[in-house]
């Protein structure tokens, strides 16, 4: 078994297991919706599934990433960027729920959960505009919809598309970490 397979093992179950359970804790919450409400919405203080959203999903899925990024770290700096990118972006979020409506200002729990999301979009962004320096312009579509992703999950009220925005984000960050995985040559 090579490491370009265990890498890849690693974060298309960690993908997988984000979806499902979001799909999952979704149905739970009473008048969630995908397109309008944000991920961290289904662990928002105070939610039924507070706890389990954080330990349950949050913090399994950025430990993942984590151990991603250390491994990556060796052989590509710029993937495990993205990796821990990613990373910070779950691991805040399970220590830091936000509040309800994950309001763009608000605790200082609020403010801390932002900028573990900032982190993720903008510096997994920027770890994609390197990427495509060795990889191909393919990865800077990516980052420029990671940092339009970042600046609209600032702009757009509450009551808007941001669910539909952070998911096209998450779905082009996690799918150009796999694509940079598997683009790996000497992995193994």
């Amino acid at each position: 078994m090579t490491l370009r397979f265990v890498l890849l093992a690693l974060v298309s179950i960690a993908a997988a297991y984000l979806a499902l359970m979001i799909v999952v804790l979704a149905r739970r919450k009473p008048g969630y919706r995908h397109w309008v409400h944000t991920i961290s919405e289904l662990g928002e203080v105070s939610a039924p599934d507070q706890r389990l959203v954080a330990f349950g999903v949050f913090l399994p899925v950025g430990l993942s990433l984590l151990l991603t990024a250390a491994l990556l770290r060796p052989l590509a700096a710029s993937l495990a960027a993205l990796a821990g990118a990613l990373a910070v972006g779950y691991l805040v979020a399970a220590i830091f729920p936000c509040d309800v409506g994950s309001p763009t200002s608000g605790t200082p729990r609020q403010a801390a959960h932002n900028l573990g999301g900032a982190a993720e979009y903008v510096g997994g962004g920027f770890a994609l505009f390197t990427l495509a320096e060795t990889f191909g312009a393919g990865f800077s579509v990516a980052g420029g919809v990671a940092l339009i992703a970042a600046a609209a999950l600032t702009l757009l009220p509450s009551k808007s598309v941001r669910g539909l925005v952070q998911r096209i984000a998450e779905l082009f960050l996690f799918a150009a970490l796999l694509c940079g995985i598997w683009l790996l040559q000497n992995a193994g």
